[in-house]
């Protein structure tokens, strides 16, 4: 007798296993000779940061790979960095995989999802098929704001896209002295050790994966997808490396970037002819600034600069361990930025970044109070967009714009048996969609027609393992398009045409550049007066690919989507557990500019009761409702140095405590503090912080980040918390969106 138990059983199954024929599946394979691969994604650093690429910041172990390696010196991303990395991990454009934007900007249409189609299989699940081990560390940032809450789905987080672990955190920063990170597809609560700095706690989990895989799977290789927070603001990092750079700014942005660019052309990064573009609006002669502005500034870039001399020497410890298991040579280290340098922290910078950008604009004074704990816990901050510009030599504008300074990137690859060529530098133009088309190319492998059943997006990328031992090889792509937020631009056979847009202004009127890339690195010479038709022709191609790859509708907004986003949700009442998952900073109760309560039930066996009942934000933004000292202790922090605080005596036994904020006028409330329905405290809050601007989640029954300096965190509540409720009031802005505006124009 025998029987079929599945379609896909192909031995025989009789009465006995005597007279049955097993049957085990074949294994996935890697192919013959495949490499391990490391990914390594900078944050926010600027073409010309890293010391090989020119720049005076020590980065010696980054430079040993490109020394041991390639550099490409015309790569380019997008301008932001979740369509970029949607566009790393899946070798297609950012707009057709569904990240047009960053992964909070969603807006309902097919190329703002905020997350990667399922028609768009990523790069470990490619490989996970072929035997790899997949490991994620570090910044994902590819998941919408449905996707953040606990309870899942899970679906477009690392686990759900081909990772076997993934150890980080989900949102665009984070605070590297107190983060906010997950493990898996779990929120954790880490109590920060002495010494502890985020950099290193990513590099030792990155270490711990790969040294789990080649004791468990030797014979398997693995890919690593390590992106860092570094250098995203906050620039934070420890004293002893800011020490090294005391001093080394003070001749100002003018004079290290033309330091730089001399740099650049010896070391052959950019042809000798060269120019740098002039200074971006906004950006000041150094000596034109008064001498406190100066102070603040050349503090805050020697901060910068530390941090990322701190992330080059963490990157070498995974280099170093690489090399001790003799992995390093089979293995290809891919590491780039993943756009360029960040001008958001406008002319001055800022102690405060946050603030600076979602409620009021920081004065020098106000920096120079914090000087001396800059880059420390107690600042999170971010420099001048002058040193933004120096991070972009030679090129203009920054971050979010689709000129030189927001679109090219470092990028270098280190792959000893693959790699001949030592130390050289490769001029073909490239964009990061070309990255997975090339290892699949030196692997073998074809991109899956289709999926887990789902018809598959073809790789719009192309291989760029042509350059790797021919340097004078003529580029092999064609075309390119860009577009982030408005700001559009297209590189065809070597020239650019490029429209800087101003939010809010008609795109039919903005004005469209023309350079020869070719000739003009830097993109100084414009060329559209002296050629019309080339220009209207690069036009033309522009919205014949924005079609073609799925960017329209053209969009300009940009916090204004998340506030859409919250707008969609009714959610008026939420109830929190005393030891639940902290719950996201993006998922937080939509509190801006509207009355509200917080309101908890609790018993307190005795005088000695104490703890965190509610923790919500950190000491840069927030709020706690905690319980010390006999005394019940409401803290509403405005920024680093403006807190309002209420306090009420509680004595032991059940209690019912309330928090009511109540809307006073636009962005101002008076908050009263009850015990057991008795108002016992009051405090006008003459500025109130909105909910996007706060920078990190929300935990019950003990403390997340630090939000007050009267505790130390986890500081848990030792009586017993039954519930909290929040529940907000329908008063306020009817538009969250004009709210948020309303705070930059400082009404």
């Amino acid at each position: 007798m025998t029987r079929r138990d599945d379609d896909d059983f192909r031995g025989s199954i009789g009465c006995t296993y005597a007279d049955s024929t097993p049957w085990w599946p074949d294994p996935p394979s890697a192919p013959p000779g495949a490499p391990n691969i490391v990914f390594v994604v900078l944050d926010d650093v600027g073409f010309s940061d890293l010391g090989c690429y020119g720049s005076e910041i020590a980065t010696p172990r980054i430079d040993a790979l490109a020394a041991g390696g390639l550099r490409y010196t015309n790569f380019h991303v997008t301008s932001m960095c979740s369509p970029t990395r949607a566009c790393l991990v899946t070798g297609r454009n950012a707009h057709s995989v569904g990240v047009g934007a960053i992964a909070e900007w969603s807006s309902g249409f097919p190329a703002y999802q905020g997350r990667i189609t399922k028609r768009a299989a990523t790069v470990a699940e490619i490989l996970a098929d072929h035997a790899y081990g997949t490991y994620a560390i570090g910044k994902w940032h590819l998941a919408n704001l449905a996707n953040y809450v606990s309870a899942g789905p899970h679906e477009d987080w690392p686990l759900g896209r081909g990772f076997s672990r993934w150890y980080g955190f989900l949102g665009g920063y984070v605070d590297h002295w107190n983060p906010d990170l997950h493990v898996d597809n779990h929120p954790i609560r880490i109590e920060p050790r002495a010494g502890y700095h985020l950099t290193g706690d990513l590099i030792d989990h990155a270490i711990g994966h790969v040294r789990d895989h080649v004791t468990s799977a030797p014979e398997r290789p693995f890919f690593l997808y390590l992106a860092l927070g570094a250098a995203h603001w906050p620039h934070h990092v420890p004293e002893a490396f800011i020490a090294r750079y005391d001093g080394q700014y003070d001749i100002g942005w003018d004079a290290v970037r033309e330091a730089r660019l001399e740099r650049q052309k010896w070391l052959g990064i950019v042809p000798r002819e060269t120019r740098l573009a002039p200074r971006n609006p906004g950006v000041e002669p150094w000596d034109a600034l008064p001498g406190d502005a100066k102070r603040l500034s050349t503090r805050l870039q020697e901060t910068y600069a530390a941090f990322l001399e701190h992330t080059d020497a963490e990157i070498g410890r995974l280099v170093d361990y690489l090399s001790s298991i003799g992995r390093l040579n089979d293995t290809a280290i891919v590491l780039l930025s993943d756009n360029g340098a960040s001008g958001e922290g406008g002319p001055t910078g800022a102690i405060n970044i946050r603030k600076h950008l979602m409620h009021e604009k920081e004065t020098v004074a106000h920096g120079l109070a914090y000087l001396d704990r800059i880059g420390s816990e107690f600042t999170f901050n971010h420099y001048p967009m002058g040193w933004a510009q120096v991070s972009n030599t030679p090129l203009k504008w920054y971050k979010k714009n689709t000129h030189g300074g927001g679109i090219r990137a470092p990028l270098i690859v280190h792959w000893p048996d693959e790699i001949r060529a030592r130390g050289e530098v490769r001029t073909q133009y490239h964009h990061v969609i070309d990255v997975v088309p090339t290892f699949l190319d030196v692997l073998g492998v074809e991109a899956p027609a289709t999926y887990r059943g789902v018809p598959q997006l073809p790789v719009q990328g192309i291989s760029m393992a042509y350059s790797f031992d021919a340097p004078d090889a003529p580029t092999r792509k064609e075309t390119q398009y860009f577009e982030l937020v408005g700001d559009r631009a297209l590189w065809h056979r070597g020239w650019k045409a490029v429209a800087r847009h101003v939010k809010g202004d008609d795109y039919d009127g903005d004005r469209w550049e023309l350079y020869h890339l070719d000739t003009d690195f830097s993109e100084v010479e414009d060329l559209a007066a002296a050629e019309p038709q080339r220009l209207r022709a690069m036009i033309d191609r522009w919205w014949s690919e924005a079609e073609k790859y799925g960017v329209l509708p053209l969009d300009d907004r940009e916090t204004e989507r998340a506030y859409a986003w919250f707008r969609r949700n009714p959610t008026t009442r939420y109830e929190y557990q005393p030891g639940m998952a902290r719950v996201d900073r993006l998922m937080l109760p939509a509190v801006t500019d509207r009355s509200y309560s917080i309101s908890a039930e609790l018993d307190l066996p005795s005088a000695a009761a104490e703890g965190v009942i509610l923790s919500w934000g950190n000491r840069f933004g927030g709020c706690a409702l905690y319980v010390k000292d006999e005394s019940l202790v409401y803290e509403y922090v405005f920024t680093e140095s403006v807190s309002h605080v209420l306090r009420a005596g509680i004595p032991p036994g059940r209690r019912r405590v309330e928090v009511r904020v109540a809307r006073t006028g636009k962005n101002a409330a008076r908050a009263e503090l009850s015990v057991d329905g008795k108002a016992a405290s009051t405090a006008d809050i003459p500025k109130t912080w909105s909910t996007y601007g706060i920078t990190a989640g929300l935990t019950c029954g003990l403390a997340g980040a630090p939000v007050s300096d009267a505790y130390r965190p986890p500081f848990p509540f030792t009586g017993t918390l039954h519930r909290v409720i929040v529940a907000l009031e329908g008063d306020g802005s009817e538009d969250p969106g004009e709210a948020y505006r309303a705070i930059l124009r400082g009404e």
